[in-house]
């Protein structure tokens, strides 16, 4: 049985909506604790990214109802969704960078941007993006451009932008995409760490099943500075890792990774692939 909405972060209660004719989500609920992590699985298409800017806020549903820390934001302005936002991290496709900022401006635009009673100095916002940046091994890009960087760090860059708020809720959409398997590795182990240095809320969408056993199965260490790995799905203290699959819209699977990998439905079968075969 579902869990009440004051129970969750984030919140979708039989959330539906459509692009013209065509249906992006339909009748999809679910509920994501305080520092649960979600692997948001499903094909091309699938509902998988709209359902991140259905959290945001960025797409509004035609029916349903979307709570993000006990707030309904289903029908909220958006003047009133800034705040809300405000609390939320997010990493865009291909890291979503302004091409004509430099790093340390990217980084920053998140606190610049925060409500005035909010809003650091300067010298605060420079420390704050020196930390986020040095999180992410990355603190000698400051005055670089997006155009200087791999596409990698280019990511991690966008992990640090993500998380320079400290925000309880990240959202990350396809991090991994595109790039090749160790540096891929490298975006999830700096994910886990985030998740589990600052306890935060993670929703993670891909294409990659390994992304998933990474979250699922490792843990970040902070005496040794090193990915460790966990008992079955977490294990332990650790908030569990939940999967999700995305059909045309719909929530077709939601469980553990051991449920996923036991599911004989052919759609939901083939994103439970093991990282050797």
């Amino acid at each position: 049985m579902p869990k009440p909405a004051n129970d969750c972060i984030l919140r979708f209660e039989n959330v539906s909506l459509r692009f013209d004719e065509t249906p992006a989500l339909d009748g999809v609920t679910f509920g994501m604790r305080a520092g649960e992590t979600r692997v948001i699985l499903g094909a091309a298409g699938s509902g998988k990214t709209v359902l991140l800017k259905a959290a945001l806020g960025l797409v509004r549903p035609d029916r349903g109802r979307i709570s993000v820390f006990g707030d309904d934001i289903t029908r909220r302005s958006e003047q009133e969704l800034f705040e809300i936002r405000s609390r939320v991290g997010m990493l865009f496709q291909e890291g979503g960078l302004f091409d004509s900022l430099t790093i340390e401006e990217n980084v920053a635009y998140p606190l610049v941007n925060q409500k005035v009673e909010r809003r650091l100095n300067p010298k605060q916002v420079r420390e704050r993006v020196e930390d986020s940046l040095r999180f992410v091994e990355l603190e000698h890009t400051l005055e670089k451009f997006p155009s200087e960087l791999s596409g990698g760090m280019r990511r991690r860059v966008g992990i640090a932008r993500a998380a320079v708020t400290e925000p309880p809720l990240v959202l990350y959409d396809s991090p991994t995409a595109g790039l090749d398997p160790i540096t891929a590795n490298t975006i999830i182990a700096l994910i886990v760490k985030e998740r589990d240095v600052k306890n935060t809320t993670t929703a993670l969408v891909t294409h990659r099943y390994q992304d998933g056993t990474l979250l699922a199965n490792f843990r970040y260490n902070p005496q040794s500075g090193q990915m460790e790995p966990l008992g079955p799905n977490g294990g332990g203290t650790t908030p569990k890792t939940t999967f999700m699959v995305m059909q045309e819209g719909r929530l077709a699977f939601e469980g553990t990774q051991a449920e996923l990998e036991a599911s004989r439905d052919p759609y939901i079968s083939k994103f439970a692939r093991h990282p050797s075969e």
